[in-house]
């Protein structure tokens, strides 16, 4: 049974040297119990990088919490049976969160922690994939589905977080998950599940989705740039043998080109203005989690994450580019990982995100 939401936790920080590289690494929560970040279209990290939004079993069941950056302390949010831990997702101002319990999507100010419904999910369809909420505030994107025999579908939902107002942005005939914004575009990217990435409007024009042509192989995350104008992505050649690169995808110009190979990346993500990216390689004789400088391709190993599955590791970046977060199982169950690299990464001023 879960505790009462707002309690408070003291800090449990455990630092330690890497025994690859000797950088001073901060495991952030108790690997006794199971702590993980947030699916890969969620916020994170407050824009102030100040907090952080994760989810955490300690008290019996997954409930939301926030990790206080500075002090180390923990704070629980919500008291939910079927909290999907992979929902939690901040809204851009960092005052609220969004999370889906159950059918159910919640809003809940961070001031307060009086959560409220914002929608249901409606009878014959399933919750699916993540929730993303719009850089503006006002609406959430997340995905429904329903199987029919031997197929499934898909619908991709927006809500008015004000008026819980809903409505289909378009439909596919498979199985969709992922949605993502494109900044300063009217369109939103969403993945086929088990397959390569799509592209829709958002006006309600259904039919007009996509399918993106990416190099051949596996794909991983990908991220829009900061402006919307191309698409960075992790690809995963079909020849295991080759290494796994980070490619960058134009759609108006269809052009496709390759970044940086990388050192078996099997997760990454860029900073704000994607000048440098962290991954987490799958190596077995290097686990690491690394930092790579675009301009000059050149990679920096900052610790071993030893997770048992290094998909999983899910690196980031704090909003101001100084410090790399992800999670590892290495110590016991899940927990989260913190290390600064203000002395590798230029700052990122908040510019309001």
């Amino acid at each position: 049974m879960a505790g009462p939401k707002g309690q408070i936790f003291e800090a449990e920080v455990y630092r330690y040297l890497d025994e690859a590289t000797e950088f001073q690494v901060h495991r952030l929560t108790d690997p006794a119990y199971t702590s993980t970040l947030p699916g890969p279209v969620s916020r994170a990290i407050s824009r102030n990088s100040g907090s952080l939004l994760y989810c955490s079993d300690r008290t019996g069941s997954p409930q939301a919490f926030r990790l206080n950056l500075k002090s180390g302390d923990q704070q629980q949010l919500t008291d939910h049976k079927d909290l999907d831990g992979r929902s939690l997702t901040l809204l851009p101002d960092g005052r609220s969160f969004c999370f889906l319990a159950g059918r159910t999507i919640y809003l809940c100010p961070l001031s307060n922690l009086r959560e409220r419904p914002v929608y249901t999910v409606a009878e014959g369809w399933e919750p699916a994939g993540g929730l993303h909420v719009a850089a503006n505030g006002g609406q959430l994107f997340f995905v429904e589905e329903r199987s029919q025999q031997d197929s499934a579908e898909s619908r991709l939902r927006a809500v008015s977080l004000a008026q819980g107002a809903a409505r289909t942005v378009l439909e596919t005939p498979f199985r969709m998950a992922d949605p993502l914004e494109r900044p300063q575009h009217a369109q939103i990217l969403f993945r086929q599940a088990g397959g390569g990435f799509w592209l829709g409007g958002l006006m309600g024009t259904n039919g007009g989705q996509t399918q993106l042509k990416l190099a051949g192989g596996g794909t991983g995350p990908a991220f829009w740039s900061a402006d919307g104008k191309t698409l960075l992505y992790l690809n995963f050649p079909d020849d295991f043998k080759e290494l796994n690169n980070i490619r960058e995808y134009s759609p108006e110009t269809r052009a496709d080109k390759q970044v940086a190979k990388t050192s078996q990346y099997v997760a990454f993500s860029p900073n704000r203005d994607a000048s440098v990216f962290v991954g987490a390689s799958r190596n077995k004789a290097s686990p690491a989690v690394l930092i790579m400088l675009r301009i000059t391709r050149r990679e920096l190993t900052l610790c071993e994450h030893r997770a048992s599955h290094p998909e999983q590791v899910s690196p980031l970046f704090s909003p101001d580019a100084q410090r790399i977060y992800f999670q590892s199982d290495r110590h016991g169950k899940s927990a989260i990982y913190a290390l600064n690299v203000e002395r590798l990464v230029e700052r990122i001023d908040d510019e309001g995100q």
